[in-house]
């Protein structure tokens, strides 16, 4: 009788937990969808989907207000198999004080942004033991709180919406010791998200700049050396028509649709699933900021280049550990 070995189950469960992730927005929306539109066409339990659409606008506010973590999803296998199939590896070189509030700011976002999620919405790397005292909050769209149940499963990890009301809240109301977790480069750098790309969308982003200087919280740069290896993407001839067809529908949504692959579900395989390669991320050394309620652009030009030069150097000083040449520079466009 053939059984499986163990290095075959795991390498299974570790392909499930990252497909997984990949899917689980689709497959919630789905369902959720479809069994409430079944309720309210084919059977008289329309009452069910009444009370979910009004929980839904009675807590509508709660991604803005901390979210609703729950540490035990945190701590799940699932996470440690997802961390295992890079694998992913978070690293530290300096200690932070929990008596602080911090937004740190992580590049490069990649296609699905995988390192972002793995280090620090979940405790598969142990970030609660590298970064003792300090409680991350993991920002994203508010679209993908709009869904019921996928709602409560985004938050149960520890994520909440990226809104200004949000950060204003978690950096006001929820004492000291939160470190907020941002990806700027958001979307519209996926765009650039090569295998030995270091091409970061930075420069006319200053927002996260003006909000650390509005409630004097230091800024944490953070790169994620591998993020942009995960997957290859085809690249269009410039001015033909799906490249054109690209840029008219990022003006329109703000959304690059990219061609991008990866393996299938073994690794000689294509499709839509990263490659397993490790994904390392360093964060620096917090840059403190003084606290100033309405900071003139040119203050916030000032301290957004004291930033970018932070980042350069945290790049620098570790790029050829995970094979760029010592002459590649950061990007910054």
């Amino acid at each position: 009788m053939f059984l499986p070995s163990k290095k075959d189950l795991k390498t299974t469960l570790e392909v499930f937990a990252v497909f997984h992730w990949i899917s689980i927005a689709f497959l919630i929306t789905t369902t959720v969808t479809i069994v409430n539109l079944y309720l309210v066409v084919f059977t008289p339990y329309w009452p069910v989907t009444v009370l979910i659409l009004i929980w839904l606008a009675f807590d509508w506010k709660t991604p803005q207000r901390g979210g609703r973590r729950f540490t035990c999803v945190r701590h799940w296998r699932l996470w440690k198999h997802y961390r295992d199939y890079f694998p992913l590896k978070l690293l530290k070189t300096h200690d932070i004080s929990p008596s602080r509030n911090y937004i740190l700011v992580c590049h490069p976002h990649g296609i699905l942004a995988f390192g972002w999620f793995g280090q620090f919405a979940t405790e598969a790397s142990g970030f609660s033991k590298i970064f003792p005292g300090i409680t991350p909050y993991v920002l994203t769209l508010g679209a993908f709180f709009w869904m019921p149940f996928l709602r409560e499963y985004v938050m149960s990890v520890g994520v909440c919406s990226v809104s200004q009301s949000s950060i204003d809240f978690l950096l006001t109301h929820k004492g000291t010791g939160n470190m907020i977790i941002v990806v700027v480069g958001g979307l519209a750098e996926s765009r650039y998200s090569l295998p030995g790309s270091s091409t970061l969308v930075l420069k006319n982003r200053s927002g996260f700049v003006r909000t650390a200087l509005q409630h004097g919280v230091a800024l944490i740069p953070a790169y994620a050396f591998g993020e942009t290896d995960l997957y290859d993407q085809h690249i269009f001839t410039p001015g033909g028509f799906v490249n054109r067809f690209q840029k008219w529908f990022r003006s329109m949504i703000h959304i690059y649709p990219c061609a991008f692959y990866g393996r299938g579900f073994t690794k000689k395989s294509w499709g839509l699933l990263p490659y397993s390669r490790p994904v390392t991320t360093i964060v620096g050394e917090p840059l403190p900021m003084p606290k100033i309620e309405n900071p003139s652009q040119e203050i916030v030009a000032k301290y957004h280049a004291l930033y970018i030069d932070a980042l350069r150097k945290l790049f620098d000083q570790h790029k050829t550990k995970f094979g760029i040449s010592e002459t590649q520079e950061l990007e910054i466009i």
